[in-house]
């Protein structure tokens, strides 16, 4: 074989060795960064979480996970009312705190429409808004609650954005869900 076709041979297998530390290095780091970011979401969501959580028989990353989805995309601001304590409405340059007596109860208005949100804390069961997990991310994904007739779309609930999260996600909101304190529907609807 002559000298040529050997370098030539040897350079083409080091370029795929490097090739591949090069994605293998790329895998690894790309794995830490979700790790981290998961671990990250789930330190914040136990923080945010404004109320007690049972976590009895519960998987506590889910949770925390569930906790970080739940109170940082917006579900207290039409599943509790009013959403913050009085004196403590953060759009009114007040400092935040989160209606906790209320926490997600339902009961907010849409004037002029009909519309009122929904009770989404565990029920008797310990299922959130009396929905198994099934129930809860068919309601996700197609905007009909399992409970409703047949035909019934819920109107207002963000549902198709919420139904573009993974199933692992709205496992972990589930998951959350079942944690909180029950609550009977919020005595005091309004807008």
């Amino acid at each position: 074989m002559s000298m040529l076709k050997r370098n030539a041979r040897w350079a083409g297998t080091l370029a795929a060795a490097i090739s591949a530390a090069i994605v293998l290095s790329y895998a690894a780091a790309t794995r830490a960064d979700n790790e981290q970011g998961d671990e990250s979401k789930i330190q914040q969501g136990y923080a945010i979480s404004p109320v007690p959580l049972n976590l009895e028989g519960k998987n506590r990353a889910l949770v925390g996970l569930g906790s970080y989805i739940v109170n940082s995309t917006g579900c207290n601001d039409c599943h509790t009312h009013p959403s913050y304590l009085a004196g403590h409405n953060p759009f009114l340059g007040q400092p935040e705190l989160i209606n906790a007596p209320q926490y997600l109860s339902g009961g907010r208005t849409f004037p002029p429409s009909p519309f009122v949100s929904a009770d989404i804390t565990p029920d008797a069961t310990g299922k959130p808004a009396g929905l198994t997990f099934e129930q809860f991310k068919e309601a996700m994904r197609t905007g009909h609650n399992p409970l409703d007739p047949p035909g019934v779309l819920l109107q207002i609930m963000p549902w198709p954005v919420f139904g573009k999260k993974t199933d692992g996600d709205l496992r972990a909101v589930y998951e959350y869900l079942s944690t909180i304190p029950s609550l009977p529907d919020n005595p005091h609807p309004g807008p």
